[in-house]
């Protein structure tokens, strides 16, 4: 009997994990508009150390060994076939593809800023998209960060320490930043942005100008009265995200442009079609896309061709895990219940990620060729 094949549509950080789960299970077509994964991760690490960042989070498919069975096609998607049970795509060489499936997994993931686009690229495209924004802040003796998630205070985080001359302010409409995770994370974040150097406004919403996806300079006006704030160089990290779903009927999704999904992580009214990650609206954080929720899917998947039982995914209350990303001390992790604990920094190049992240999540990724 052949094997069914599934297509994973979006290969981002959840797209890969599944793709790489299925693989041994189906045959696998993965569709992406970038050449590799390209981590939309870890923001301040990659505005302030986009070398080191790019070593774990640019990463080309075919280093990737879960992927030698997978086919990637590099290309945009630009329709769906629910009856016909195809996908329509644009090929990087300008041709246009049906691609056919008995499973659909969407994980098209959103747009955010000027780092997570849906655009087609080359690896010399992905490399100038780090290479100019880290220029533009490295220029700049004034940073302000507008925004209070992770990926601002992140930001301004690493900016603060990668620069230590440069005056860097971080601007946050409600009385902490990080409002989705437990408030013990944000006290303990807290003292490291102080520690770096980084003056924090609380209460400062700011009046959103019509373009936030590029660096940009002052002025910020804040609709909650306050003088505008000048620098000259300006972060909008304000969570704008944009659900990259214009290739999906409407009738998928929901009314902010998410893809509806059940408990199961499958489309209402398609059973062979399931969504992953922050293109799914499994809850409000949407949080499938951090909780290893790929696992959960690919059973899914096989559930659904061998006419089994399929599992709830359980979405956690608050947001965890890592906030700063790597730095000179060491990576630390923060729990659902706002309790941190560090990975030396030692361990993070020997431990956490050639053997956990590497060989454990990924199952073992090719060493750079040189």
């Amino acid at each position: 009997m052949s094997r069914p094949r599934v297509v994973v549509a979006g290969l981002g950080d959840t797209g890969v994990l599944t793709a790489i789960k299925l693989a041994n299970h189906a045959d696998v077509v993965g569709i992406s508009v970038k050449p590799g994964l390209v981590s939309g991760q870890e923001l301040g690490w990659r505005l302030a150390r986009p070398d080191d960042w790019a070593r774990y989070n640019w990463i080309p498919f075919s280093r990737f060994r879960g992927l030698d069975r997978v086919r990637t096609v590099h290309g945009t998607l630009t329709g769906v076939d629910l009856g016909a049970r195809t996908v329509a795509v644009v090929l990087a060489d300008g041709s246009s593809a049906d691609v056919g499936y008995d499973a659909l997994v969407i994980a098209t993931g959103v747009t955010n800023g000027f780092w997570r686009r849906p655009t087609l690229q080359t690896p010399a495209d992905v490399d100038a998209d780090l290479r100019g924004p880290h220029e533009t802040l490295s220029a700049a003796r004034s940073v302000a960060v507008i925004g209070g998630g992770a990926a601002a205070v992140s930001s301004a985080a690493n900016i603060a320490t990668a620069w230590p001359r440069t005056s860097v302010h971080l601007y946050f409409p409600a009385d902490r930043a990080l409002t989705g995770h437990h408030r013990r994370t944000w006290d303990t974040v807290r003292r490291r942005l102080i520690e770096a150097g980084v003056v924090l406004h609380p209460g400062h919403r700011a009046v959103l100008p019509g373009d936030v996806t590029e660096i940009a300079s002052g002025p910020v006006q804040f609709s909650t009265g306050q003088p505008d704030a000048t620098a000259e160089a300006v972060l909008w990290a304000v969570g704008r995200v944009r659900p990259n779903t214009g290739w999906l009927p409407a009738g998928l999704l929901d009314d902010d442009g998410f893809v509806r999904v059940t408990p199961a992580l499958q489309v209402p009214g398609h059973p062979e079609v399931f969504a992953i990650g922050d293109v799914a609206a499994t809850d409000p954080l949407r949080s499938s896309a951090r909780n290893r929720a790929d696992g959960l899917l690919a059973r899914n998947v096989r559930a659904g061709f061998a006419g089994g039982p399929l599992r709830d995914y359980r979405a956690p209350a608050r947001r965890w895990g890592s906030v700063l990303g790597i730095q000179a001390d060491g990576l630390e992790v923060f729990t659902p219940t706002g309790r941190a604990f560090r990975f030396p920094a030692w361990s993070f190049e020997r431990i956490l990620m050639p053997w956990i992240v590497r060989w454990g999540i990924y199952r073992g990724i090719r060493p750079v060729r040189r």
